[in-house]
């Protein structure tokens, strides 16, 4: 008779089975995720090759640039049937001034950016430029095949998905890693670094288990700063984030567009456009500098609102309003100023954009989504070598919920209750599983002619609570000195649906 497995075997066992489930069935909203996000690491630089016509121009010896006023008077000859919004002023050399226009007919966060040389006034073309970042239509195209796959808000529930899940198969995937039988004296150098001379599944284990490891930390931080992005999660963000006051500031006075790009800023001709270099100045008196954004008023007689766009670590985020006919700043808003929690979104969400450091964050953004690549073919791998000699791999033993303890259970189920409220597309998801899991369950037992009673689905399948996915290994967790190695007996353990 097989012993009772204990209260932590039963639950890893559980653990096990959701790990599985998920990385069979999520795992594709992962690796599009991760696909895509890998993309969008490099369209920052293949903006700068494709539109370089438009951002840069060459640097006159010796030639200063012009007046603001005569390069917005530039692009509005150019480009007369817009009304001026906003413009985009840089310190760098070469690099072009952008004047932004609300035309009627675009795509909401749209707006047409027309490239002034600012040495002599010349218009370098047009492009649409989306949202706060100023995205070109080569990074719009990819930043939106990865949010949405360009099926519009309806495909907003893959990035969702793959947001709310990643999270929770990664620290799963860290219990099981950590948790891991290994022989005394090699336990740390197996826990961080592939295993020397394995083959076939446990060398898959192996590389998927270390590497999943090592990017667990970033896949956490994109995970957590991609749902203050989504549909149904974002918005519980948004509220728990105004309930404690860590929601984002904004200048208490009207002509901004706010941080997702909309349309606002009125007429050109509302405020004389001679009057943008002397609110520059005014702007600069209370310590901005480039680059700058300086967003036309949305009516005639508000203040322009001039705010730093560095987002380069350490950050300029500051913002002053200056009224167009005193050219006196009115209001300031610091960022020093924000409360944490949106400095930390903030800081998030540049960070997942790839600009908090520049290169150097798109190169790791980049590393990170082939690392997750990575673990989710060697996921599969491991599926597919576990397989009998047809089908797929069985998923581990179920009945696990039965064998827990009340007191267990119940905090348990509370946990997931609330998890699965804040995080919707989470949540049915996991309740999907688990009826699909008792539904299977049944039919299972009906055709075998017996009740479900949880044990094994098939007798000597593997799913010991001490192993990882890896056949013929022990099922016994912490002990030390005892082997790891294939072709211990196995003892059957727990699984996931009640």
């Amino acid at each position: 008779m097989s012993p009772v497995p204990s209260t932590w075997a039963t639950l890893r066992s559980l653990l096990l089975r959701l790990h599985f489930y998920a990385g069979i069935l999520v795992a594709p909203f992962l690796l599009v995720a991760a696909t895509t996000g890998l993309l969008y690491a490099a369209s920052f630089q293949l903006e700068k090759v494709v539109h370089s016509h438009e951002l840069t121009v060459p640097v006159p010896a010796g030639q200063q640039k012009l007046p603001l006023a005569r390069q917005v008077a530039a692009a509005t000859a150019a480009h007369p049937g817009g009304t001026v919004g906003a413009m985009w002023t840089y310190d760098e050399p070469g690099a072009t001034t952008r004047v932004l226009f609300n035309d009627p007919g675009l795509a909401e966060s749209v707006r047409t950016a027309v490239f002034v040389d600012p040495y002599t006034a010349q218009v370098r073309g047009s492009l649409e430029s989306y949202g706060s970042s100023g995205a070109l239509p080569v990074r719009t195209w990819i930043s939106q095949l990865h949010r949405h796959l360009h099926l519009g808000e309806p495909g907003r529930v893959y990035s969702e998905m793959a947001a709310s899940w990643l999270w929770l198969v990664g620290l799963g995937g860290l219990v099981l890693w950590l948790t891991r039988r290994r022989r005394a004296g090699q336990r740390l150098r197996r826990l961080v670094a592939p295993e020397r001379g394995a083959r076939g599944r446990r060398k898959t284990l192996s590389w998927h288990g270390s590497v999943g490891l090592w990017a667990l930390v970033g896949l956490l931080a994109l995970s957590a700063t991609g749902l203050t992005w989504s549909k149904y999660a974002g918005a519980n963000v948004d509220v728990i984030q105004r309930a404690i006051g860590w929601g984002t500031p904004s200048m208490p006075v009207s002509g901004g567009h706010g941080d997702h790009g909309g349309h606002a800023g009125g007429d050109a001709g509302a405020v004389p456009a001679a009057d943008a270099d002397q609110i520059v100045r005014a702007a600069a008196g209370k310590g901005l500098s480039g680059p700058l954004e300086i967003v036309w008023p949305a009516e005639s007689g508000d203040p322009y609102v001039v705010k730093e766009t560095d987002r380069l670590w350490p950050q300029r985020n500051d913002q002053v309003a200056v009224d167009a006919a005193s050219g006196q700043a009115v209001a300031e808003l610091r960022f020093d100023d924000f409360p944490i929690g949106a400095k930390l979104t903030r800081w998030g969400i540049d960070g997942h954009m790839g600009v908090l450091f520049g290169l150097v964050n798109q190169v790791l953004l980049g590393v990170l989504a082939v690392a997750l690549i990575s673990v989710i073919v060697w996921g599969y791998r491991m599926w597919w070598l576990r397989r009998p000699t047809r089908g797929f791999g069985a998923p581990y033993e179920r009945g696990g919920l039965r064998r827990l303890p009340l007191a267990v259970v119940l905090p348990l189920a509370a946990v997931a209750v609330a998890v699965g409220v804040f995080l919707p597309l989470l949540g049915i998801s996991l309740l999907a599983f688990l009826v699909v899991d008792v539904v299977l369950a049944r039919v299972a037992a009906s055709r075998a002619g017996k009740p479900e009673t949880g044990e094994p689905d098939e007798p000597g399948e593997p799913g010991e609570a001490g192993t990882l996915d890896e056949p013929g290994e022990t099922g016994e967790v912490g002990k030390a000195g005892e082997s790891d190695d294939p072709g211990e007996p196995s003892k059957p353990g727990a699984g996931v649906s009640g």
